[in-house]
């Protein structure tokens, strides 16, 4: 049986579009049951539509600071479509600590950035002014705290002294779309498993020994 899958958006809905390609394959381990939004003129909407998958708009401006109002309408919703497991997919808001915690290990988001380093707002602007050489995407659980749940998977790009943080975030978004779908694909097939607060992946490996960034010539 194929995990029923909900992603959450609020813009253009970049890494759905990738979940759903993804998850179009018949021997995917999850199916992209319902596509929410907070807002109802996301662009992702209409991409999450052409696709063919089931959409709802649950409006999250009307309750202002009711974080747990809102959440209540959504997970009326997420128990109507039988929901099991949940991907953000730029939704641009914060859960309650008590939402978080009932979706804990069932629940991902994914940030561009090798966390820890670099959470929050603007992490392509934030690497570039570190100067760091490696930088990239992180698929992890969410816990009430920002950006900061076990690390389920991640991937690197190596950045360029003549990056910006546009053309850095485009290199990232590639990466993003490899590793989420793989990343509910071993959520969903029962491989990954939290221990404390780490995350431990069955018969995983390493796709290369090694990335060094800048190579010396």
């Amino acid at each position: 049986m194929k995990r029923r899958v909900a992603i959450l958006i609020s813009g253009r809905g970049s890494n759905m579009s990738a979940l759903i390609k993804a998850a179009s394959a018949a021997d995917f381990p999850a199916e992209i049951s319902l596509v929410i939004s907070n807002k109802a003129d996301a662009l992702g909407l209409e991409r999450a539509k052409a696709a063919g998958a089931k959409t709802l708009v649950i409006e999250s401006k009307p309750f202002g600071k009711d974080r747990a109002g809102f959440e209540a309408v959504l997970q009326a919703a997420l128990d109507e479509n039988g929901i099991e497991l949940i991907c953000l997919g730029g939704f641009m808001r914060l859960f309650t600590a008590e939402f978080a915690k009932a979706w804990y290990g069932r629940m991902l988001n994914i940030h561009p950035s090798l966390l820890p380093s670099f959470p929050g707002l603007d992490p392509h602007g934030q690497a570039l002014r570190a100067g760091v050489k490696l930088s990239g995407a992180t698929v992890h659980f969410v816990i009430p705290e920002t950006d900061a749940g076990p690390i389920v998977m991640q991937g690197a790009v190596p950045v360029s002294d003549h990056d910006t943080a546009e053309t850095l975030s485009e290199r990232i978004l590639e990466v993003e779309h490899r590793i989420y779908p793989a990343a509910l694909s071993l959520l969903a097939t029962g491989k990954v498993k939290i221990e404390g607060d780490v995350c431990k992946t069955t018969g995983s490996s390493a796709s290369e020994n090694f990335l060094i960034a800048p190579v010396a010539n």
